[in-house]
């Protein structure tokens, strides 16, 4: 008798993995248990379905391909998917408790999903609904498939990776942020007898220091002492060099040993990886496992070397300092607008300091402590040092303002850095150094982001950015096959994307008759001739590369590297990179991306027309900051103010529909586009206020920018806002900033800071 067909099962369980090898290419045959398989061996295959034949039809999409195969299985039975949309619109305040809860990956889903759903088809429900909480749930399916040893970092026992090491094995350390394994090795270096300076030379790498280091090597491997080269991306013309005298180098002292420490890049030489022993050093992750860290290296004899009272509790406070701002780098740029290498050395130098003037106090009987001298050392040398940003440098020394003071010796008023109905960070009490060593273990191992004065909105940021670069890396790992089973081939559809974003470039601009309709132009008309100048050459560079890439499809011309990254771009859904070469600054995805293009070109129209509107887009300029310059400007010239002297001034207008404004104002201009990240807007009482839950950005009513004299400007109760460009704020070389606008609030202008408070002129959506 013929076997009873069986329903298609197409979640994928534990059962179905152990049944996946048998001979069959059909889904329900691969999902049989274990002991139904030798008899779906042994049975007679059924007939198979005789093959349709060709139909001569437009391609349809594969979803609708696989579709209609569900819709030929007889008696099937439907996927839970099915009906999850219409569960959620009948049971609304189930799944928004659900939605609300902090960590819903933890709590089962409405309805019983967790039960119908495999443990990945529950991630694509998560991923559909809490963007954020996917890479926690990635985690968790890994420790549960693999391991939790795949998601953890290994702790590093120099002593063994010096028993693997040899005179003729490098060993080269893969530095991230925050990570510095220089004091571990001079540690082991120590103990074995080699200390540094002595037996055990190190040198940091820089400009013109190869021949240095060339040296160093040579009298190292004939002596058989330590050699210790740091920083060997900063010099990689002469790794080249380096690769040479290893290989020379074939009979070196046993003893010798060679350490490099370098960052990530793709020009160390591979002869150079291939030889040695590549160790990936991270910090600690979390501020109890970075407090742990630092006080693993501390001991009771270190902290009995200064007599003054104070340098105990101040150890423990610049050791919290010291994790704070290296797990504030974990935000982004919420945290910090470059993300800087803080690590051991600048905590063991602050230190010393703090040792030396606590001491000196001592020995002078001074009841007051240097605390402005204190600050500004190791908010300004110290860390600062690092600090290229002056937005960053305003967080670091406000931190060190919140942290060094009387008041953490006032026994009236203990001090907390952060306390709430749950948790309690305070500075323990005088003791020894395992005392405060327990203090440290008492802490959790998890913590809010309002530890670091930051929102707890911080986690949804930060892990909702983890998600979108997760799936970035994705898309890029797709296969470029064409598409099978009758759905559109991956040609079809970039030819699709292609056409359709061709139809929507407009005509370009005629510059010569829109320069003689202005005549002499004023500041503003500058600026728009500018703006049209670009909006033309990015019109044309579309064009042009779409085009090309048309006749690459068919087969007119060849497929060249360009219009390979072109296609590849506009079969992903991101924005091409020969047009953001030719665009303003964003984030967006090309489909958002094209909606803004369109919305441009409206305004640019507008401005033509009927001259500058009453409002201002000025997400839609290329550089948005030349037309704030050029209202200061036309300023100064009707009221004859120097230049140098004149400044903006903002204010936050009531109005959040331009169609509210009734004219432009004479001198200055409204402007709108603006959203707000990191705190939220008070309509009632305009000003700012803290964030709602689970809302990240909110957009800005129409703000009125107004030239001033700088002399004449008076302002309180207001935070220095940034502008950005983007939500990437500013990089290293300080592009990015627009301009500082003036918002009102009630709170401490601290508060704010540490809030990461600024305005990006467009988001990714």
């Amino acid at each position: 008798p013929e076997p009873e067909p069986e329903p298609e099962n197409p979640a994928l369980d534990a059962e179905s993995k152990a049944g996946s090898k048998v001979g069959s290419n059909e889904g329900s045959e691969a999902g049989d248990a274990p002991e139904e398989a030798p008899t779906a061996e042994a049975a007679p295959e059924p007939e198979p379905e005789p093959e349709p034949e060709p139909v001569v039809a437009p391609p349809a999409p594969a979803s609708q391909a696989s579709d209609a195969a569900e819709g030929e299985e007889e008696e099937a039975e439907p996927h839970p998917f099915t009906t999850i949309a219409d569960h959620i619109e009948q049971n609304e305040e189930e799944w928004r408790a659900w939605y609300d809860l902090d960590a819903p990956e933890q709590t089962p889903f409405p309805g019983g999903y967790s039960e119908s759903l495999n443990v990945f088809e529950q991630m694509l429900l998560l991923r559909c609904i809490r963007v954020d909480r996917v890479t926690v749930a990635i985690t968790k399916y890994v420790i549960n498939i693999l391991g939790e040893k795949f998601v953890q970092p290994p702790i590093l026992n120099y002593e063994k990776i010096y028993s693997m090491s040899s005179a003729m094995t490098p060993v080269v350390f893969v530095l991230s942020p925050g990570a510095d394994p220089a004091f571990d090795v001079f540690r082991l270096g120590e103990s074995m007898g080699y200390k540094p300076g002595a037996k055990l030379k190190y040198m940091a790498l820089g400009q013109g220091m190869g021949p240095k280091a060339a040296e160093m090597l040579e009298t190292g491997s004939m002596r058989g002492l330590w050699c210790m080269l740091q920083n060997c991306h900063l010099l990689p013309s002469w790794l080249k060099t380096l690769e040479k005298i290893l290989e020379q180098i074939t009979k070196p002292h046993k003893d010798f040993r060679l350490w490099l420490t370098t960052a990530p890049t793709d020009r160390f030489p591979l002869g150079i990886l291939q030889r040695s022993l590549k160790v990936v050093t991270e910090p600690p992750n979390g501020l109890k496992l970075n407090l742990r860290a630092s006080y693993a290296k501390i001991s009771e004899d270190e902290l009995a070397e200064c007599p003054h009272t104070g340098f105990r509790p101040l150890t423990y406070v610049l050791a919290f300092f010291h994790a704070v701002v290296q797990e504030r780098r974990k935000y982004g740029k919420l945290g910090w607008n470059v993300a800087y290498d803080f690590n051991e050395t600048d905590f063991r130098i602050s230190q010393q300091l703090v040792k030396t003037y606590l001491t000196k106090a001592f020995d002078n009987d001074d009841d007051q402590l240097p605390w402005g001298t204190l600050r500004y050392l190791i908010g300004e040398a110290m860390y600062g040092g690092r600090v290229s940003d002056s937005f960053d440098r305003r967080i670091l020394t406000t931190y060190l303002d919140e942290y060094l003071g009387d008041f953490l010796f006032d026994t009236f008023q203990p001090f907390h850095f952060f306390q709430s109905e749950e948790l309690d960070y305070v500075v323990p009490a005088q003791g020894s150094r395992d005392a405060y060593a327990k203090m440290i273990n008492t802490l959790p191992l998890y913590q809010t982001p309002e530890v670091f004065g930051l929102h707890a909105n911080a986690d949804i940021a930060y892990y909702t950015g983890a998600t979108k670069e997760l799936w970035v890396n994705l898309i890029d790992l797709q296969p470029r096959s064409a598409g099978g089973g009758g759905g559109m081939s991956r040609e079809d559809y970039i030819g699709t994307v292609a056409n359709d974003v061709l139809d929507k470039i407009p005509e370009l601009f005629d510059m010569p008759v829109i320069k003689k309709q202005l005549g002499i132009p004023s500041p503003t008309q500058v600026v728009l001739l500018q703006e049209l100048d670009r909006f033309n050459i990015l019109a044309k560079t579309m064009k042009s590369t779409l085009k090309q890439l048309q006749k690459a499809l068919i087969g007119e011309i060849g497929m060249s590297n360009e219009l390979d990254m072109l296609a590849t771009a506009l079969f992903n859904g991101l924005l091409p990179g020969a047009w953001a070469k030719k665009t303003a600054a964003t984030e967006k995805k090309l489909g958002a991306w094209m909606l803004w293009f369109e919305r441009r070109y409206r305004q640019y129209v507008d401005w033509v027309e009927n001259g500058e509107p009453a409002v201002m887009w000025l997400s839609g300029l290329h550089i948005p900051e030349t037309y704030t310059a050029a209202l200061v400007q036309a300023a100064c010239r009707d009221k004859g103010w120097p230049l140098d002297k004149s400044t903006l001034y903002t204010k936050v207008t009531r109005y959040t529909d331009p169609s509210e404004i009734p004219e432009k104002l004479q001198h200055g201009a409204y402007i709108q586009g603006l959203y707000l990240e990191g705190a939220s807007w008070d309509l009632e009482r305009s000003m700012l206020k803290r964030q709602d839950p689970k809302v990240l950005v909110t957009e800005l009513p129409i703000l009125q920018v107004i030239p001033v004299e700088g002399s004449k400007l008076k302002l309180q109760n207001t935070f220095k806002t940034p502008v950005y460009v983007t939500q990437s704020r500013r990089n290293a070389m300080g592009v990015g900033l627009v301009f500082e606008a003036d918002l009102a609030t009630s709170e401490h202008s601290s508060h704010w800071v540490l809030q990461g408070v600024a305005l990006s002129l467009n988001i990714d959506q």
